[in-house]
This record gives structure tokens, sequence and C-alpha cells, in this order.
């Protein structure tokens, strides 16, 4: 069960408070200082649902979350794995208040929450933060857009190939890596069952591309593996 407290520290003096924050002044991050409290996930735990009130800012400190909607058929279409620092926030602030993907810990994960109401009233009143904020917007549109090219106009060794480079490149920036993301979780990054996403994994092995062993993975050959991803 996740752990709730008041955050003793103030955002002025943390070193885990996300960019945009620097925008702020300090009678600003009074404002959410007043209204924020720290969340302790553990892994594998719900942090927000989909079709449920969007009512706090997040922004996560430690750990990893994977954001996701969740489709038909109890299928799962992974958007993205968030890092620290970062924020987590969904169309649905400015249009009906209510969360359009679900989120969850894939680590030990600690995040901070603020008022959703103080959030919108700090854009409203600060140009700068406002900006920054629809910069983050504008760059997860953008990756949005690239996803759904990858998943509607590739075939699925193209695809794993993409969720391969994204993990070592973007979320744990290191060759080889370990992740606790499952097999069940490749497929829902890739679109495609869990069936298909071990056997081209095997593939790949068997090929000399990658090294797994469990969920520890090096990318032998990452040129081979970038061009599989751009011929698709």
């Amino acid at each position: 069960m996740n752990q709730y407290t008041h955050y003793t520290k103030g955002c002025a003096s943390c070193k885990d408070r996300a960019d945009i924050f620097g925008c702020l002044a300090q009678n600003e991050l009074d404002q959410i200082d007043d209204k924020r409290i720290e969340v302790h996930f553990k892994a594998g735990e719900l942090i927000f649902k989909q079709g449920t009130p969007n009512m706090h800012f997040l922004c996560l400190t430690q750990g990893k979350v994977k954001t996701y909607i969740e489709g038909y058929n109890d299928k799962n279409l992974i958007l993205n794995i968030v890092n620290p620092v970062s924020y987590i926030l969904g169309p649905g602030i400015y249009a009906d208040q209510m969360h359009h993907f679900s989120a969850m810990a894939i680590e030990d994960s600690v995040a901070c929450l603020v008022d959703l109401e103080t959030f919108k009233s700090l854009i409203r009143n600060n140009a700068d933060f406002a900006e920054d904020f629809l910069k983050k917007v504008s760059l997860q549109s953008i990756y949005n857009y690239e996803l759904f090219i990858s998943l509607t106009q590739k075939q699925m060794p193209g695809r794993i190939a993409d969720v391969l480079l994204y993990l070592k490149d973007k979320v744990y920036e290191t060759n080889p890596f370990h992740t606790t993301l499952s097999r069940q979780d490749l497929a829902d990054m890739s679109g495609m069952s869990k069936e298909s996403a071990i056997r081209i994994l095997r593939e790949f092995k068997d090929e000399g591309i990658i090294l797994v062993n469990g969920n520890d993975f090096e990318i032998l050959n990452p040129e081979h593996l970038a061009k599989i991803s751009q011929t698709g």
C-alpha cells in the first residue's frame, strides 16, 4: 500500500524537482508546498487509473513509472516509461478533468502530488511556467506521433527494435541494462502479443544482435538493430 507523507523539505531547496519549477518565484513555490504531499509507491502499484478524476499534478522524483492506455479485450498500450525527475499530467486537465491513461510504478517510486487548482493558477499567472508546460506537452505529442507510426507502419521486428533502442537510449541510458519490465510489458510497448514479442527477442538473440538473460539485456550489434528499426 502506498504511504502518504507531508513533504518537509520545500520546493525551493529540493534537488529532485522538475525543471519547470525553475520558472517559479519563492511565493509561487510556497503555494505548491502548501498543497503538496509526498507519496511512496511500491513496484507494481497503480498510481492512477484511466477513467478516474484527475485531481493532482504529479511529479516523479524517484523510481520509474509506465503510462498506458487500457484498450479493448484487456489489451494495453504502453505510451512511455517516465524517469525522474519528470511530471505526469494528461490532457484531461483542460477538457473533462479525467485521466485518459493509467500509470503504474515499475520500480519502488516516490512522487509529489500537487493540488490541480494550484497548478492551474500558476499556469494562468506565470507565462514562463505556462510556456515550459506547453513545451513538455508538445514534445510528448511529437513522441506519440512517432510511436503511432512505428505501431502502424512497421513490421514486428522493427517495433521490437524500437522498444529495445528506446530502453537503452531513453529509459536506462546504458548498455547492457537491467529492466523490471515483463515480457508482457515489452509486448504492450510494441503493440503485439506476448508470444510474438518473445519469439522476435529469441530471433534477435539467435542472430547475435542481443544477449538476453532473464531481465538483463545487452545490445551486441546496435548498428544492425538500428537498421532493423529504420527498415521496419
